[in-house]
């Protein structure tokens, strides 16, 4: 019955949050540390804490993902005005890293991204790239044609084609 009494017209427009005073929140202050290895560095030294390394284990060995762990991290110290956002980004990898390495030495398994595919995504088959060189590259293209080729005609017939194990020659 909620649902009879909602106004959608009935909401802040675009842009209202803009015109308030945020520095009643952390964040809307200017932030406690701007030089990225300082924030790598205290974001290092607070996982040391026995306390919070005793938990960060826990909530690896329970299967929560180093990249959930970190990017957490990182909010909570936006919202707490520890730096900006452009900071958290630029530790992101460094901190991960060093949370897979800390688990690592304590012989501890984790999963280094959320979905077990995030390694794969995106990742472009054979076909593809060379429809896209052909459309975009002809040049390479024929260059890689002609030596596939000539490696056929020479009784070399490649298996699979790979780009990543073709070796270029010399142009003419």
């Amino acid at each position: 019955m909620a649902d009879e009494y909602y106004d959608a017209f009935n909401a802040a427009p675009p842009g209202h949050s803009l015109t308030e005073d945020n520095s009643k929140w952390p964040w809307g202050r200017p932030p406690e540390i701007v030089d990225p290895d300082e924030a790598l560095d205290r974001a290092i030294e607070s996982m040391m804490e026995p306390k919070n390394k005793q938990e960060l284990f826990k909530l690896l060995m329970v299967g929560v993902s180093v990249e959930v762990l970190v990017e957490g991290m990182l909010f909570q110290g936006f919202r707490d005005g520890k730096y900006t956002p452009d900071v958290g980004l630029l530790i992101k990898g460094p901190l991960g890293i060093m949370i897979a390495d800390m688990a690592e030495e304590e012989g501890i398994p984790y999963r280094l991204f959320e979905n077990d595919d995030t390694l794969d995504k995106g990742e472009m088959d054979d076909e593809t790239f060379f429809r896209m060189m052909k459309q975009n590259n002809p040049r390479m293209f024929e260059f890689v044609r002609e030596n596939v080729n000539a490696a056929i005609r020479a009784g070399n017939a490649p298996q699979e084609p790979n780009f990543m194990t073709m070796e270029r020659g010399e142009e003419e």
